[in-house]
């Protein structure tokens, strides 16, 4: 039977992404496991591509082969691994089975086998069950029969991606992400699925992109994607912080200078763009740069040309632009802080990046990719996130985005440890130890990044609802103890109702 699902699966035109996860869920029926994982292999590390049995934010981590010797020991053979119920390796997904939401429970049974793509290590497939003697005799010879036919599925999966790339139509720019080892951009949710696509296609353009969003949203992140994804990839990307470059040498650190043209100048410097030169140049925090600087700057944009402080002649350079701000640049130029000219120029394409409160359950995902670097750098056997831990980073507006996520983990998984947990148990972090802003709970309303905001503002109405209907489902779950039953009955609702909305509104 599993084999002919597999088959007629083969046979079929799908999206890759969909074509993955039914194969995951495949082998989940058949084997009759609590997770079954497809990762990759990128260097010295597996990452999920599909998976089905792990909570959520599981699908957000990278796990160093080098530091889980389970994993090590499957890509080691060609023959499908099992390890016994007692083995002393440790498991990477202690804790990270859905199966008992809320409990901690280690792994008792696993298996999994290396797949290889055109003759090359391609990364490996893992089924893991909470109950010893899940995988016997007859599981194990299974899974040796099966695994030409995974493989087949990974390979279609990957021809069909460069034959897209082929014709130039490329409909899933996440599974492009993922075929190419892009792994700093993680994330599921419907806005950033969207910016990538139309990213994917200004990004082998020659176009200025400018990069429109909040603090910490991740804007070098997305130019380095662009970056990647451009043909100027074998090309330098030069970083330049504008916000840190003093006035007095900012023309002389983007432009370069001769000898004698100043008090100190004792030989010939080139500059950032020089460094850039057939590449790309990151202009970040681009609203910083003093007027002076922007009147080259536009010379630059216009005709391809730089002079050097204190030289005769101008030189040619080829260096593409990406800026990235915080500010609304529109208030700048309006203010005369900002050239309206060389706005316009940086703006041919704006591309705002959504915060983190507009992106959904990337935030579990994002929170699962920042537990497990800090598992590895603390030493820690495993570290997940409670179910009430999930929420509260749900519920919470994230004003600092991404990188105030990154801290909040980080200083939880600390505060675990100095309160005297085992770094041998599998830990969980609770909503005390997040310490997250109360003041700061609640989702906000999507804004783009380079409007004005808007006083007293009238609100779509969708979004006040779901606001509100999201934390009187925390609250309530907070008041009964975590009880959906009793949760229902202080909200006065049906309990299969309140699980409903709750996973509408990406409460569970």
């Amino acid at each position: 039977m599993m084999a002919d699902a597999l088959l007629a699966d083969l046979t079929t035109e799908l999206p890759n992404a969909v074509r993955l996860q039914r194969l995951v869920h495949t082998l989940h029926q058949h084997f009759r496991c609590g997770a079954v994982v497809l990762l990759r292999l990128d260097e010295d590390s597996l990452r999920p591509l599909a998976a089905v049995g792990l909570v959520q934010e599981a699908l957000g981590r990278r796990f160093v082969v080098a530091q889980h010797p389970r994993l090590a020991a499957i890509l080691s053979q060609r023959e499908p691994t099992w390890f016994e119920p007692d083995s002393r390796l440790p498991d990477p997904y202690d804790g990270l089975l859905d199966e008992h939401i809320g409990e901690p429970l280690p792994v008792h049974d696993c298996m999994g086998v290396s797949l290889y793509v055109e003759g090359k290590l391609w990364g490996a497939l893992t089924l893991d069950a909470l109950h010893a003697g899940t995988f016997g005799d007859d599981a194990r010879r299974d899974l040796q029969r099966y695994t030409l036919l995974i493989e087949a599925a990974v390979r279609i999966t990957r021809l069909e991606h460069e034959n897209r790339g082929l014709r130039l139509a490329r409909s899933d720019v996440m599974e492009a992400a993922l075929d190419h080892g892009d792994g700093e951009i993680l994330g599921q949710s419907d806005v950033i699925r969207e910016l990538l696509r139309e990213l994917q296609v200004v990004a082998d353009s020659e176009l200025p992109v400018l990069l429109l969003g909040e603090t910490g949203v991740g804007k070098e992140l997305f130019a380095r994607w662009l970056h990647r994804h451009s043909r100027r990839r074998n090309k330098p990307l030069v970083h330049v912080n504008c916000a840190a470059l003093p006035e007095s040498l900012a023309e002389s650190e983007l432009f370069g200078h001769v000898k004698g043209a100043f008090s100190g100048a004792t030989t010939d410097r080139p500059g950032r763009f020089d460094a850039a030169n057939g590449g790309t140049l990151l202009l970040d925090e681009v609203g910083e740069l003093p007027l002076t600087v922007q009147a080259k700057l536009l010379r630059t944009l216009q005709n391809g040309e730089i002079q050097r402080l204190g030289a005769d002649k101008p030189r040619q350079v080829d260096v593409r632009i990406i800026a990235a701000t915080n500010r609304n640049l529109r208030d700048s130029v309006r203010d005369g802080h900002f050239r309206a000219d060389l706005y316009h120029r940086l703006s041919v394409y704006p591309a705002p990046i959504p915060p983190l409160r507009e992106r959904g359950n990337d935030v579990l995902i994002l929170a699962g990719h920042f537990l497990e670097l800090n598992r590895a750098r603390l030493g820690l056997r495993s570290m997940r996130l409670s179910p009430a831990a999930e929420r509260a980073l749900l519920a919470y507006s994230w004003p600092g985005n991404v990188r105030e996520l990154e801290h909040v983990v980080s200083r939880a998984a600390l505060r675990l440890l100095s309160r005297g947990a085992s770094r041998s148990e599998i830990l969980t972090l609770e909503p005390d130890l997040l310490d997250l802003d109360s003041h700061a709970v609640g989702v906000a309303v999507p804004q783009m990044a380079d409007e004005p905001v808007v006083a007293d503002e009238v609100l779509p109405l969708r979004y006040t609802v779901d606001a509100a209907q999201r934390q009187a489902i925390v609250r309530a779950l907070e008041a009964s103890g975590e009880n959906w039953a009793q949760a229902a009955r202080l909200l006065d609702v049906d309990p299969s109702n309140l699980h409903k909305l709750a996973r509408r509104l990406k409460l569970k």
